[in-house]
């Protein structure tokens, strides 16, 4: 058996196979709630022959979301149309079934990708007071509102509660997003963290919002959902997170009980300087493998099953997540099978799809 085909888990819970969708943003929702596009997305995805699809990232509060667009985990009403919208998938699919729960901090309060993506102000249609550790703007962005320690206690709380939503509506996974310049990793760096009390300063304090979010997230949940953590393993930045901080966060995460690790890169800062090429991100998830025994997830620019079964071959990582690569292909792990030589399973009504050369592909 090829390694990106073999069994493993995640926590408690067994996936199929090493192959992950990751969260993915769709701005298609209407005030925070799913909608037909993400009921269609999503089966699909569900239907793709990956073992783990992880919904996109759905704000822990209205004011914590990207853009005007983006799913939430902050109300009820919320919650049972994630519900129903698992129910449906789970009627043909047995992939397991994950959710991103973030905030975006001084990033939030954009317009849609398509539209250019701009800051939108507080005083404009469909714009909203942005908030961070500190003051400081994302390059053009608007000044963020500094949050005081009881709006930080509040933001703590706010994480928690989306988490037993999410277990309610039936997730098997909680992603903690702690990445790409988002609230939690602006607390993590020092670049975008010039607070002088408990939440700045040293490694200890910067990581104080995560790992108490963790700690009392993981105590609130099911040991039976697996709750893991998105980092930018670095900000590619010489002043700012670095990876043996991520290595030393990783080491606190596993002593509290994380699941998994989730390892990409940047997004804190527009000085940032990214040498993008295939595999790019690759070493920064090994380099935290050969420091952890939990499950670390590698991603970005990995494309070819090739590729991906010799992350996994050789140890730099134990999963690969498969992202704008399968929304091109969402049929990406059939091809991996026929190229590895392994056989997948479908949804019966797919079986008679499968090309007279790969007439064994389909279980």
């Amino acid at each position: 058996m090829s390694h990106l085909f073999s069994p493993a888990s995640i926590g408690q819970v067994s996936l199929k196979n090493r192959i992950i969708v990751p969260p993915m943003c769709q701005y298609s929702a209407e005030n925070g709630m799913p909608t037909a596009w993400h009921k269609a997305h999503y089966m699909n995805l569900a239907l793709s022959g990956a073992s783990l699809v992880i919904v996109e990232a759905s704000a822990v509060v209205p004011e914590g979301r990207i853009t005007y667009k983006d799913l939430g985990l902050w109300n009820e009403e919320q919650m049972t149309a994630m519900q129903q919208m698992l129910s449906d998938i789970r009627q043909y699919s047995d992939a397991r079934l994950g959710v991103q729960i973030a905030h975006a901090g001084r990033k939030a309060s954009t317009d849609l990708p398509w539209l250019g993506g701009n800051s939108i102000q507080s005083t404009q249609p469909n714009g909203w007071q942005t908030v961070a550790p500190s003051a400081l703007a994302f390059g053009n962005n608007a000044i963020p509102h500094a949050l005081t320690i009881e709006e930080i206690s509040q933001l703590k709380q706010q994480f928690i509660e989306a988490a037993i939503r999410a277990e309610k509506a039936g997730f098997d996974v909680i992603e903690i997003h702690a990445a790409h310049g988002y609230i939690l990793h602006e607390f993590l760096s020092p670049v975008s963290n010039l607070r002088q009390d408990e939440y700045g300063g040293c490694f200890k304090n910067r990581t104080r919002l995560l790992i108490n979010i963790f700690h009392e997230m993981r105590e609130a949940i099911s040991p039976n959902v697996a709750i893991g953590v998105r980092i930018s393993a670095t900000d590619w930045l010489e002043s700012g997170w670095s990876v043996p901080e991520s290595i030393e966060l990783t080491e606190l995460l596993e002593d509290l009980g994380c699941d998994y690790i989730h390892v990409s890169s940047g997004g804190l800062s527009t000085e940032q300087q990214i040498p993008l090429s295939p595999n790019y991100q690759v070493p920064l998830a090994q380099a935290i493998h050969e420091n952890t025994m939990m499950p670390v997830i590698a991603v970005g620019l990995i494309t070819e099953p090739l590729q991906a079964e010799a992350i996994v071959a050789t140890h730099q990582a134990d999963f690969v997540a498969i992202g704008r690569g399968i929304l091109f292909e969402p049929r990406w792990p059939w091809r991996a099978a026929s190229e590895l030589n392994e056989q997948i399973d479908v949804a019966p009504q797919y079986l008679r799809s499968a090309p007279h050369q790969f007439k064994h592909l389909f279980k």
